[in-house]
């Protein structure tokens, strides 16, 4: 019987708060990523890289199952893939708009007003290509079982999207339909599927997004609480 290593914990750094603190970074902090909207009107204004390495940083903090980390994150600020990578999804669009979605779909998309045509994907300063992986790859080439990959990578991504808000960027989460050729123009390994192409930048000028509305929290929420409420 393989002997399982003995867990080693390290004391939680934790920073405390009163509640009044607590209550005003929570209320604060809703205020600020109910602003956030998905956007598709990007100027070239420059981010510098700092800034999205530190936005990484948050990603990379995220949960995981056991622990496996099973993402990897590709940003991209070069001219030149940005310009492959549209030129691929566009191709990619264009079929699912001629017909490959159905009916139903582009119904649903319609009042989103979205098409085949992906200018943002090159005027973005930064484009994030995030993989899942599948399985991990020891040290001598071995497969490593990861769990909870998509569970793992959405909390990861949608940190990701938090704090590139919370640092004054836009986004917009694309998700072209085969994304093959992500790996491709990134060069990753074949344990690694991509799920998600994140833009991020700075809106443009007179940038406009759809009118449309969340649900209230009422609706997507409910208690159950000790005094029965």
């Amino acid at each position: 019987m393989t002997q399982r290593a003995q867990p080693q914990h390290v004391p939680l750094d934790f920073i405390a708060r009163t509640p009044p603190e607590t209550a005003e970074r929570a209320a604060s902090f809703a205020d600020l990523m109910a602003r956030r909207r998905t956007v598709r009107d990007f100027s070239d204004r420059a981010v510098p890289r700092a800034v999205i390495a530190d936005c990484l940083r948050t990603a990379a903090s995220a949960p995981s199952g056991a622990n496996q980390q099973p993402w990897h994150f590709v940003a991209i600020g070069d001219p030149a893939t940005k310009a492959r990578i549209r030129a691929a999804a566009e191709a990619e669009e264009r079929a699912f708009y001629d017909g490959r979605a159905g009916d139903e779909w582009l119904s649903a998309l319609a009042p989103l007003g979205t098409d085949a045509h992906k200018p943002f994907l090159e005027i973005a300063p930064w484009l994030f290509v995030i993989f899942a992986q599948r399985h991990g790859v020891g040290p001598d080439g071995e497969r490593v079982k990861h769990y909870y990959v998509p569970e793992s990578v959405g909390i990861a991504t949608g940190l990701l999207i938090a704090a590139l808000h919370n640092a004054g960027l836009a986004t917009l989460t694309h998700t072209p339909s085969p994304m093959g050729f992500l790996s491709d123009i990134c060069g990753r390994p074949a344990n690694e599927k991509p799920v998600i192409l994140l833009v991020a930048g700075y809106p443009a000028q007179g940038a406009v997004v759809p009118a449309i509305h969340r649900k209230p929290v009422e609706a997507v929420a409910s208690w159950i609480e000790a005094d029965g409420r």
